[in-house]
């Protein structure tokens, strides 16, 4: 078996896409402890993600993109852990870090941590921290996580068509970095450094808004009732 596949966790609905062709070897509950158990491995041979196809991804460029080449974030609705609606496009004016991830994903586990520390050092600068879970099993696997964690940042429930709003989130974790004029300054697939993300949001939060860039507006349907 090829060592990248190892690594690789499909997102539902990359294997609901691919129920009509070849089966995979295992499915998501096999595969995430392979994942976590192999992570150290993984990154000393430079893989950084749990891919949907099975193989590696590595993070994008170090480079927050111009100002003037920024795409405005896509807004949604989604629901948070304590029930609460949250908006992204509520968040103008605020750096966003935002998280696709999972809790099978072993990457994840390692940013996690970093993303806690963030919230507490930088959320007086103006930074906010949201995470996007995409766990199948939903509530019932993510809040008692979230509390043996300890996370202190807002964690949401995704769903497909949020994800497919962000370019189908192939792989975990994926984390966009929103500018205070809410537009996607960076994206990354896959794990990163801490240094990285950190300048990264530092330089995003001593830059300028334009308040008048709007964010994407999507259709009402893309929110915390959407369907999985």
């Amino acid at each position: 078996m090829p060592a990248a596949r190892l690594f690789s966790n499909l997102h539902p609905s990359q294997r609901r896409a691919q129920r009509s062709g070849a089966r995979t070897l295992i499915g998501r509950a096999g595969r995430a402890p392979l994942c976590a158990l192999f992570l150290v491995p993984a990154l000393a041979l430079g893989l950084s993600a749990c891919s949907s196809f099975g193989t590696s991804v590595e993070a994008a460029g170090n480079d927050l993109k111009p100002a003037a080449q920024r795409k405005a974030a896509p807004d949604f609705t989604l629901e948070d852990s304590r029930g609460e609606k949250v908006k992204l496009s509520s968040y103008r004016g605020k750096v966003v870090v935002l998280d696709f991830w999972a809790t099978w994903c072993g990457p994840c586990k390692i940013e996690i941590p970093w993303f806690m520390e963030f919230e507490r050092e930088l959320k007086p600068r103006g930074l906010v921290v949201l995470g996007v879970s995409m766990d199948d099993n939903g509530w019932s696997v993510v809040r008692p996580y979230i509390e043996q964690q300890k996370i202190n940042y807002r964690i949401l429930l995704g769903n497909d068509q949020v994800a497919g709003l962000y370019g189908g989130v192939d792989a975990m974790p994926t984390t966009f970095l929103i500018d205070r004029s809410g537009r996607i300054a960076a994206m990354h697939e896959g794990l990163v450094s801490k240094d990285e993300f950190k300048n990264q949001i530092v330089q995003l939060l001593d830059a300028r808004a334009d308040l008048r860039a709007p964010f994407a507006g999507v259709p009402a349907f893309f929110t915390a009732g959407g369907a999985r």
